[in-house]
């Protein structure tokens, strides 16, 4: 088995966590509120305001006219309101909150950039015992359940690029097996579905179903993540059908919305 990673530090700073994951809400999403900031992360008005304040005066953030802030200048990567993700995002919110109330586990999406998984969006569960919100975070796709599946639909030229040996000079032993996970990722691709058992962290397993476009390419892969002592695989089948069929939703939506 791979090494697991993110394994979560021992003693975390949570008002760091709280900064960082606001910058990732200005960084995606292209803007918020210190309401919407508080309502995210859980926290009193005050709080999401000092947040803020200080993002401001280290210029991840701007406050505009509308007393909306958007990403600063360290932010200027930033991806515009309008952009796929951002689309692709505000779409799937709606559907990531359904799931969490019917499987009451946290549920994410996620994308691809290269040898790379992002994910762009997160819904926690309200369990005492749970898998935290993972947005914002990048993992190597091919030890995601997602990756997985969104690398799967590459063929072997297209796989070969992505983890083409040139890349990896400064860093061999992060690449993986070709010819092993190609194996893998055939088999995910002709089930239609990924299983990640304790592959990216201990303690947790993850199953997830691609989300296409209207031209039928994955674009994004919908996950459940939840602690591993709570994962029954006898409920795998009926899993994957609440997840394909959310997912097969938000495809919907997407078409419908251009």
């Amino acid at each position: 088995m791979d090494k697991p990673l993110k394994t979560p530090p021992p003693y975390p700073i949570v008002s760091v966590d709280h900064a960082l994951r606001v910058a990732t809400m200005l960084q995606m999403e292209g803007g918020t509120t210190v309401s919407r900031v508080a309502e995210r992360l859980g926290v009193a008005r005050s709080t999401a305001h000092r947040l803020l304040a200080m993002l401001v005066y280290r210029d991840f953030a701007v406050q505009d006219e509308n007393r909306v802030y958007r990403a600063g200048p360290v932010l200027e990567l930033a991806a515009h309101s309008q952009s796929q993700v951002s689309r692709l995002r505000a779409a799937a919110l709606p559907h990531l909150h359904r799931l969490v109330d019917l499987l009451d586990e946290t549920v994410n999406l996620t994308v691809r950039t290269g040898d790379t998984a992002r994910f762009i969006a997160s819904a926690e569960s309200g369990q005492a015992l749970r898998v935290g919100s993972r947005e914002g975070m990048v993992f190597p796709a091919h030890r995601t359940t997602a990756g997985l599946l969104l690398l799967a639909a590459l063929d072997d030229d297209e796989l070969a690029d992505v983890y083409s040996a040139s890349r990896y000079q400064d860093r061999p032993a992060d690449r993986p097996d070709l010819t092993r996970l190609r194996s893998e990722l055939d088999l995910i691709g002709r089930n239609g579905f990924a299983v990640n058992q304790e592959r990216s962290e201990r303690g947790l397993v993850a199953v997830g179903v691609p989300v296409h476009d209207r031209d039928g390419a994955a674009v994004a892969g919908l996950s459940v993540s939840m602690p591993s002592v709570r994962y029954d695989p006898h409920d795998l089948r009926p899993l994957i059908a609440t997840l394909s069929g959310a997912a097969r939703a938000l495809e919907a939506d997407l078409t419908a919305g251009g």
